[in-house]
């Protein structure tokens, strides 16, 4: 880790006073790092530095806070430090306003449907983001279908049905938006009742609910979070079930079984 936070402050042609790790670095390190010159930043070393330093830059050109991207190269992204003492429960509001303006993001040319720009990957499980022309077909590919040959055989079994029946149970081309992609409640840093930045982003573009659902993995967003938006469209409570369970699966495959019941409950819930 001395190592990242020397090449950190290489980047940034300044001294290196100290540092420490910072928590929550399951599939990075990331660093806390003092400056000689008095600064503070925040030095990590991700799957894909250059792409993660696209995405933050992606999400702060709809206006949503981000922290700056002081320096990146493929080892490294060094970013700027901001406020993070509060707690998540004091700004539903604050977050809600916050994805009405990641949502505003839009995918350039005309061809552009659901996807991003290149692949990505948290730890050994990769995204894919293939370019698809319709949302059940994304999902059911580069959501769903990516995990078959990593999970156990009756839970593959499971997926696919689900996966078969994605066209009944998905929008078939809702407008696509900009999608933090990963936003549970530890990628977003507040203080006092205010969002300060969304951070570890897997952006791309795709369906509106997948970052209204996401929250709702590990916490319980109140009713206004959602009324912010709109409120929610009928067969909500399957989709969600359906793009929460991305998430999980994701933590099946990262940390083990612990996470089996939680994929078992949205199975169940989208009717599998």
């Amino acid at each position: 880790m001395t190592r990242l936070a020397r090449h950190g402050t290489a980047l940034l042609e300044a001294g290196l006073w100290n540092w420490h790790p910072l928590p929550g670095g399951d599939v990075a390190q990331v660093l806390l790092v003092y400056l000689n010159d008095g600064r503070r930043v925040v030095v990590k070393h991700g799957p894909d530095p250059v792409a993660e330093a696209a995405m933050l830059r992606a999400l702060g050109r709809t206006g949503a806070p981000v922290p700056d991207v002081l320096a990146v190269d493929e080892d490294a992204l060094v970013l700027q430090c901001l406020p993070a003492d509060g707690r998540l429960s004091r700004c539903w509001d604050d977050l809600a306003r916050v994805l009405s303006l990641v949502r505003t993001g839009r995918p350039d040319g005309e061809g552009a449907r659901y996807g991003w720009t290149g692949d990505y990957a948290f730890g050994a499980v990769r995204v894919c983001n293939d370019w698809t022309d319709t949302w059940p077909d994304f999902w059911a590919r580069h959501r769903i279908g990516v995990h078959l040959d990593h999970v156990p055989i009756d839970l593959a079994r499971q997926l696919e049905t689900l996966m078969r029946r994605l066209p009944d149970l998905l929008p078939a081309t809702p407008a696509p938006c900009l999608l933090h992609g990963d936003l549970w409640g530890g990628n977003v840093l507040v203080s006092g009742r205010h969002v300060t930045g969304l951070i570890d982003p897997c952006c791309y573009y795709g369906h509106v609910e997948v970052d209204l659902a996401t929250p709702g993995v590990f916490s319980q967003p109140p009713a206004g979070f959602y009324a912010r938006h709109g409120g929610l469209e009928r067969g909500h409570e399957v989709r969600f079930a359906i793009y929460r369970l991305w998430t999980v699966l994701v933590h099946l495959r990262l940390f083990g079984p612990t996470y089996r019941p939680m994929v078992a409950q949205y199975l169940n819930d989208a009717g599998i």
